[in-house]
């Protein structure tokens, strides 16, 4: 992945800037959501596909991701160190 657009507050990467990308944008007022609970809903979800979630684990919380409740043995459950949450699955 490469940052193909960066506008301050509108970030788009991919894989190439002529093809589809995850675009990101910053909120004023952000307030983190909460898991498992919907009182700050979570504004979107990744599921990362890994090939040893003992890996992924450790590289994902070597970059600030925490390790949140639920999971089992096929997905474990994490929040990005803002609070997004999302899942590493095998």
């Amino acid at each position: 992945m490469q940052r193909v657009q960066d506008e301050g507050d509108w970030v788009v990467i991919g894989d190439a800037p002529d093809r589809p990308g995850i675009a990101f944008q910053r909120v004023a007022d952000f307030r983190a959501p909460g898991w498992p609970g919907q009182e700050h809903p979570q504004q979107m979800h990744v599921d990362v596909r890994v090939s040893s979630l003992d890996e992924g684990e450790r590289q994902v919380t070597a970059l600030g991701a925490k390790r949140l409740g639920g999971g089992g043995d096929t997905f474990r459950v994490f929040a990005d160190p803002v609070g997004h949450p999302f899942c590493l699955i095998s």
